[in-house]
């Protein structure tokens, strides 16, 4: 494919043209380069390559896929086709798609994401879901501005989700990885005022909080690594995603032993944890609850029926079913 170039007012070939020339000279439509791009993808052994193809242009084009298919036969510019080269070229290396894309929907918000901090995943949803229902029940309980602690925030997906759901709710996001809050603060300056009621605090686990918060706290919410260090990943996760954001010692527990020991000291007396782990690992983070001195320990199972989340309260609790 040729790119076709028009002078700019200083003489300059201009890289917001119309008139990107097919190989039989006439111009191609947004129609054809997506299809062309679904087999460029398809060529690489990418098996969604007609859907990854259709995000792709979505993102070069600012158009949704509504938008797409009115505009199918629209020219496509010079800028457009040398985003999307780029991005298949990424793609086809290996690279994970959210990365490519620079964003992921992750609930209601649309997140920025890179290889900074570890990518939002469906999982992580339903353990925002638990969260909330904790959230709904201490409000009833009279609370009316819950404080919560979102515990290693990567993108900052639960933070941003809590705040965007349930009004009133206060959150401090903490990570160890400066990378991480650099990705999570660009993502509070995209959803608004939600974001006024978000603190940003560094740091490894609880020592990134103030003291004088210990007793307080209404919520803790945490997705931190679980992953055993000799535990098998996907190549696109292995050599893509921030190892220090999946792998945990040797059974993959040292965060949640971490997470879970300090629990009581800094949560308030009916206030609750709520955790994401390993599909295989509720047993054990059960036992760690217990043994931490929580009581209504209580494990949710996530999309596919596998225990995922695990929440527990602070002395007198609070119930969800």
């Amino acid at each position: 494919m040729t790119q076709s170039e028009v002078e700019g007012p200083s003489g300059a070939p201009t890289p917001e043209v119309v008139g990107v020339e097919g190989p039989e000279g006439d111009t191609t439509s947004l129609g054809e380069l997506l299809a062309e791009t679904g087999q460029r993808l398809a060529s690489a052994g990418l098996g969604n390559a007609a859907n990854e193809a259709a995000w792709m242009l979505e993102e070069v084009s600012g158009l949704d896929r509504a938008e797409l298919a009115l505009a199918h036969r629209d020219p496509v510019t010079v800028r457009q086709v040398a985003r999307l080269d780029a991005m298949v070229a990424r793609r086809s290396s290996g690279e994970p798609l959210q990365y490519v894309l620079g964003r992921w929907s992750f609930r209601r918000l649309d997140l920025a994401t890179d290889a900074r901090a570890l990518i939002p995943r469906p999982e992580t949803e339903m353990v925002v879901e638990v969260a909330l229902a904790h959230l709904d029940r201490i409000v009833a309980d009279g609370v009316r501005a819950p404080l919560v602690v979102d515990l290693g925030t990567g993108t900052g997906a639960i933070a941003l989700s809590l705040v965007a759901e349930r009004p009133g709710v206060r959150v401090v996001a903490t990570d160890a990885s400066d990378d991480a809050l650099s990705v999570a603060r660009a993502n509070l300056a995209g959803v608004g005022s939600p974001a006024r009621r978000v603190r940003v605090a560094a740091g490894s686990w609880w020592d990134a909080l103030e003291p004088d918060l210990a007793g307080t706290i209404d919520l803790v919410v945490s997705n931190p690594p679980y992953v055993p260090d000799a535990a098998p990943l996907p190549r696109v996760v292995e050599g893509w995603e921030p190892t220090e954001a999946l792998r945990a010692g040797a059974d993959g527990l040292n965060d949640l032993r971490v997470i879970i020991g300090g629990a009581p000291t800094w949560l308030r007396s009916g206030g609750v944890l709520v955790v994401e782990m390993g599909d295989t690992q509720g047993e054990e983070v059960s036992g760690l609850a217990r043994r931490a001195g929580l009581v209504d320990v209580a494990l949710h199972d996530d999309l596919t029926g596998r225990p995922r989340a695990l929440s527990a309260s602070n002395q007198s609790a609070v119930r969800v079913p």
